[in-house]
């Protein structure tokens, strides 16, 4: 598929065709990051089903292409290319993905796997080439900064030199991704100011924060996606999710998530205008368990979900009426006095590194700077 030069021979790449290819796919990372100890193994099964096309919808208005790197008979690297037919036509333009990028510290290796997915994307008229990126909402993007601690709950992770690879490959930043924290432990409280302008916001708005209602679960998801798609639509990378999607996405975070961690703010009329999701940090429980639910992992996530202080604030939106008005500090506010605990931590992430009103609400809030993801590009 690629020229390969005499220093290269042993390597070769290759699509995965099988489930033999695929079981080898999804295994990779758990032999390339054993020693690693930052690196948190997500649950096998869930790997394994991203890639199956009966269980992840959004492969259903996607062409892919997974491939597998081996020098000899030994595996040491692997790559997606992909093309989001939905994203593509919302984008308006023909800008092919790549993912799932894994590879040992080997230049030649990178530009070998980087070059299959350019030359795949390529075969089926995509004009550019963007990633890391990935099959699900908000697992995009390289650790250029802050590469410690542990990544949190769908958190994307990678070695340094994954950058430099891209870097070398003629890869550039389109856009970063920002990352902030809060802990308990390190004296952190909601600066006096925000407190007396979340009072006014409230008084003046007549906003009123409630929590979910776990019982009126599919109704309450419906809230957040017609949120969402008001309030994210204009974002950078934005698509439009499809309902087996949607439905999907809330399946999978009913088994996390809290109702002290999903706030709703309403306004007079009783009309939602806001929202915030903070998951539970299951990273946590699931480090040592190497992606494995038995024989004692189920254990643990299941005594451990509950009592969990460390958090990701997962999303975060308000209509576009009631944007520039500090309803997000309000809601931020209720979040934090839900959550609270003195040794509580949470992660505020994934903010467009030119989103500068929430980048200046952030500082406001005084929370510390803890990472910074890239999404990379190259014309094709």
């Amino acid at each position: 598929m690629n020229t390969i030069t005499t220093q290269e021979a042993a390597m070769h790449i290759r699509p995965a065709e099988n489930r033999s290819d695929l079981k080898a796919f999804v295994q990779f990372p758990y032999h390339h990051y054993k020693n690693d100890p930052i690196w948190v193994p997500p649950l096998r099964f869930e790997q394994r089903n991203l890639f199956d096309p009966k269980r992840n919808p959004f492969l259903d208005h996607c062409d892919y292409q997974l491939f597998l790197l081996e020098d000899g008979s030994k595996l040491i690297g692997r790559i997606a290319a992909f093309i989001d037919h939905i994203a593509m036509d919302y984008w308006g333009e023909r800008i092919g993905l790549f993912g799932y990028y894994e590879c040992i510290q080997d230049p030649a290796s990178g530009r070998l796997l980087l070059e299959t997915a350019r030359d795949w994307l390529l075969e089926k008229g995509c004009t550019s080439m963007r990633g890391p990126w990935s099959f699900t909402s908000q697992e995009w993007g390289s650790v250029v900064e802050g590469f410690t601690p542990s990544p949190v709950i769908m958190g994307p992770y990678n070695p340094p030199y994954y950058n430099q690879d891209y870097a070398d490959f003629g890869l550039e930043k389109v856009q970063d991704m920002l990352c902030w924290y809060i802990s308990g432990a390190e004296g952190y409280e909601i600066p006096e100011r925000i407190l007396h302008l979340t009072d006014a916001v409230q008084k003046r708005y007549k906003v009123n924060i409630r929590h979910m209602n776990i019982k009126d679960y599919d109704n309450e998801v419906k809230h957040i996606l017609e949120l969402s798609n008001t309030s994210i639509i204009d974002n950078w990378g934005y698509s439009p999710v499809t309902d087996a999607e949607a439905q999907a996405m809330a399946g999978d975070l009913k088994l996390v998530v809290q109702e002290r961690g999903v706030l709703f703010a309403e306004n007079e009329a009783g009309e939602v205008i806001g929202f915030a999701i903070a998951l539970p940090d299951m990273n946590t429980l699931l480090k040592g368990l190497n992606g494995r639910l038995f024989p004692t992992g189920v254990f643990k996530l299941l005594f451990g979900l509950p009592r969990l202080k460390r958090f990701r604030m997962f999303a975060l939106g308000v209509t576009p009426e009631y944007q520039g008005k500090a309803i997000d500090s309000l809601i931020y506010r209720a979040l934090y006095d839900s959550l609270y605990s003195e040794d509580i931590w949470m992660e505020i992430n994934y903010v467009l590194d030119d989103n500068w009103p929430m980048i200046n609400a952030i500082k406001k809030l005084n929370a510390v700077p803890l990472r910074r993801y890239r999404v990379f590009e190259m014309g094709i």
